[in-house]
């Protein structure tokens, strides 16, 4: 079935007797037991919901993996996955991260005993240098957030298995629409389903998509036991979401390449750092594991003044948090995203006060562009 018809239909099982199109919203913490020792399914909605379900199976088919599981958010999917690992454990991780997962990783995780190196993952050469006995997995994004370094997958899912490795990549900028990583044999897939998947900037959510069996039982019991799953009503959201996100992603890709090419001949702009570019470094690897670049882009100006400028008086591009919705937003990564990094790491990355993050909406590519254009020219 095409990627677009599962997005629709990618779970055709009913879930009641009515014909109603859109699948209902279980509103229902607990489901009676016909019996003792008996069950329809459904006990608790903790553990499992039926609005849920339906939404972690369309996941599953969409990214081709034997289970998926909807958090909460795309944070509390990263810290369930980080639950799989013990103290003492080691895990290498893309340098340049989304902040959130940055935090986690120093905060959280490596208080209660992982060690972590970070390094350059789109260098194979520099993961398998730090691989050591006790290394369990790696973590990639690809593109990274937010210098969009682009990593292979599927050479770094060679090295993995070679070293008995899990393999962990963060989808959320391309989605199983422009990339599937496990096809590319990566073990688990993360996404924020806050952006793309739900693409309204209406919700929060976060998936963990899996391709093993004793992994998927390992995190149910995860799920189960800290609780951060998906309420049905926001399932819900994201099953209606994700029905358009093939349409969504095409628009905000044409939209984007439009933009990264007119952000390139700006003369207040210094660099663009879009995978779609042939001048990327990532492209030819881009253009070979996925069938599309997506719609964030990081530019670097000239000055802080110019970034202030665009942050102040841009009207119809909005300054905010997040992305992958119909809107256009700028992000200012140091202050934001990245706020909590210490200065001189994430000056090293390149995440300085002249950077912003775009991610490009549905909107006329003209219109977004005029904005802009006022703003950077004078106009």
């Amino acid at each position: 079935m095409d990627f677009n018809t599962l997005c629709i239909h990618g779970n055709s099982e009913k879930y009641d007797t009515t014909g109603a199109v859109s699948v209902p919203i279980f509103q229902s913490a607990t489901f009676a037991h016909p019996a003792v020792g008996e069950s329809t399914g459904y006990d608790y909605s903790r553990q499992q919901n039926p609005t849920r379900e339906h939404l972690e199976k369309i996941m599953v088919k969409l990214e081709g993996g034997f289970d998926a599981l909807a958090f909460s958010t795309g944070m509390a999917a990263i810290g369930a996955v980080m639950e799989l690992f013990s103290p003492g454990d080691h895990i290498i991780a893309s340098d340049d991260l989304y902040g959130g997962s940055h935090r986690l990783f120093h905060q959280i995780s490596m208080k209660n005993g992982i060690s972590f190196d970070f390094v350059n993952t789109s260098d194979i050469s520099m993961i398998e240098s730090h691989i050591q006995p006790n290394t369990k997995g790696v973590f990639i994004e690809t593109p990274t957030n937010p210098m969009m370094q682009v990593t292979d997958i599927k050479a770094v899912a060679e090295l993995t298995k070679r070293h008995n490795l899990i393999l962990i990549v963060d989808n959320t900028f391309l989605t199983p629409y422009f990339q599937k990583p496990i096809k590319l044999g990566a073990d688990i897939v993360v996404h924020s389903g806050t952006k793309y998947l739900g693409g309204h900037n209406d919700t929060l959510a976060g998936f963990v998509v899996v391709n093993d069996e004793k992994i998927s039982d390992r995190l149910r019991f995860i799920y189960k036991t800290t609780g951060a799953c998906l309420s049905p009503f926001d399932s819900w959201l994201m099953i209606r979401g994700i029905k358009t996100l093939p349409i969504r992603m095409d628009k905000q890709q044409e939209n984007a390449m439009k933009l990264a090419n007119w952000l390139g001949d700006q003369q207040k702009v210094k660099t663009v750092y879009y995978i779609g570019l042939p001048t990327h470094p990532g492209y030819e690897i881009s253009q070979r594991q996925g069938s599309g670049f997506g719609a964030m882009i990081s530019f670097e100006v000239d000055s802080e003044k110019t970034v202030r400028d665009i942050l102040e008086k841009v009207s119809l591009i909005q300054y905010a948090e997040s992305l992958g919705g119909v809107e256009t937003l700028i992000t200012y990564p140091m202050l934001q995203t990245h706020g909590d990094i210490p200065k001189a790491e994430r000056e090293a990355k390149g995440i300085n006060e002249c950077l912003l993050r775009l991610s490009v909406g549905i909107e006329s590519a003209q219109d977004l562009i005029d904005d802009l254009a006022r703003v950077i020219k004078g106009e």
